[in-house]
C-alpha cells in the first residue's frame, strides 16, 4: 500500500525545546535569545521553506515555552495538528554558548520532558493520515523506553505501507552512549531506505570496518548518506559512490549544518532528483545554515537556493 497523492511529503516528531542562545560563556551570564531548536523539527522547517508539505507530530509542555515550539512551527509552514501537548510535564530546554568561532557547547535540561513521554499510541492519527516519507533520528530513541518504542513503531508502520524512511543517526553522547545507541537502532535498519551518518557515527550501525556503507547495502538500505563536516559528504547506493565538497561559505555557526543538510537531500529526493542533484541541494542548503546564526533561521526557500553561487555580497 503507497501513500496516497493528497498526503503529507513528510511526516517527523521528536524533541523540540526552548533554546536560549548566548554569545559568550554561561557561566559569565550576559544576554540570550531565546528560540527553539530540535532536529527533526529543524529537518521540517527546511523543507517546509522548500515547499514540501511536512507535519511535526511531536510533544511538548501545556507551557509557554511549548506554545512558542508550536506557534514557531506553525509560522514557518509546518503541520503540527498531529503534535500532543503534555499537562504534566515541562518542554524541553537548551542552553547553547559560543565558546570561539568554531566550538559550540550545548547544556541540555530535559529529563522528564513532555517529549520524552510520547508513546507510540500518540502516533497513530498522524501514521494513519500517512506521508511519502518518514524521518526519525537516533535522538528520540534515546530519551525514554518509550520513545525508543514510538520511533520503533512509525518505522515498522511506514515500512509497511511503502513508504520511504530517512534514519539519521544524530548520535548524542549525552545523552547516551555508542553501545546503547546501536542497541537501539540496529534493529530499526531492516526498515530503512535512507541512512545518514557521519563518518564516526558509521560504526554505531555496522560492524564492518572497512566497507561500512556497502554491508548496509547488504542490510536493505538504499542508500547511505555519508557527511564529513568541512570535507563534504558522499553518497552510496546500488550505483556506485559519488561524492561533494562543501559549500564554500563564511561559516559563522555550525550548529543544524547536518539538519540543513537532510533537509536539503530529501527536498531533492522527493522532487525525484538524482543522487548528483540531491547532494548538491544538500551542501546548499548546508552552506545557507552555517553562514548564518541559528539552527534553522537562516534556511533558504526555493527561490534563495538561486542565491547560492552568489559570491559579490550584493543582490540587486
Amino acid at each position: 500500500m503507497t501513500a496516497a497523492p493528497d498526503v503529507f511529503d513528510v511526516l517527523t516528531f521528536g524533541e523540540t525545546m526552548a533554546n536560549l542562545r548566548g554569545q559568550g560563556a554561561m557561566r559569565l551570564g550576559g544576554t540570550f535569545k531565546m528560540t527553539v531548536a530540535g532536529a527533526e523539527s529543524n529537518v521540517a522547517v527546511g523543507l517546509a521553506r522548500l515547499g514540501h508539505r511536512v507535519r511535526w507530530a511531536g510533544r511538548v509542555g501545556a507551557d509557554e515555552t511549548g506554545a512558542l515550539v508550536l506557534r514557531t512551527l506553525r509560522a514557518e509552514g509546518v503541520d503540527v495538528t498531529a503534535a500532543g501537548v503534555d499537562e504534566d510535564a515541562p518542554t524541553g530546554l537548551m542552553l547553547l554558548e559560543h565558546r570561539t568561532a568554531d566550538l559550540v557547547r550545548v547544556e541540555y535540561h530535559r529529563k522528564g520532558s513532555a517529549a520524552s513521554r510520547i508513546r507510540p499510541a500518540a502516533l497513530t492519527p498522524a501514521l494513519a493520515d500517512g506521508a511519502r516519507l518518514l524521518h526519525v533520528t537516533g535522538i528520540t530513541p534515546a530519551l525514554s523506553p518509550t520513545a525508543a518504542d514510538s520511533v520503533a513503531a512509525a518505522v515498522e508502520h511506514a515500512h509497511a505501507h511503502g513508504w520511504t524512511v530517512c534514519l539519521d543517526v544524530n548520535h548524542r553522547p549525552r545523552l547516551w552512549s555508542r553501545a546503547d545507541a546501536a542497541r537501539a537502532l540496529r534493529p530499526l535498519l531492516s526498515g530503512v531506505d535512507i541512512l545518514v551518518a557521519s563518518a564516526d557515527e558509521l560504526a554505531i550501525v555496522v560492524d564492518d570496518e572497512q566497507e561500512p556503507e556497502k554491508a548496509l547495502l547488504g542490510n536493505g538500505i538504499r542508500e547511505v548518506v555519508v557527511t564529513d563536516g568541512k570535507a563534504g559528504a558522499h553518497v552510496v547506493d546500488g550505483t556506485g559512490r559519488i561524492a561533494r565538497p562543501a559549500a564554500s561559505v563564511t561559516a559563522v555557526d555550525p550548529v543544524g549544518a547536518g539538519d540543513a543538510f537532510v533537509a536539503g537531500y530529501l527536498s531533492a529526493r522527493l522532487d525525484g532528483l538524482p543522487v548528483t542533484e540531491r547532494l548538491d541541494r544538500a551542501v546548499a542548503v548546508a552552506g545557507f545554515a552555517v553562514a548564518t546564526y541559528g539552527d534553522w533561521e537562516g534556511l533558504p526557500t526555493r527561490a534563495e537556493l538561486a542565491l547560492a553561487g552568489h559570491r559579490d555580497g550584493t543582490v540587486r
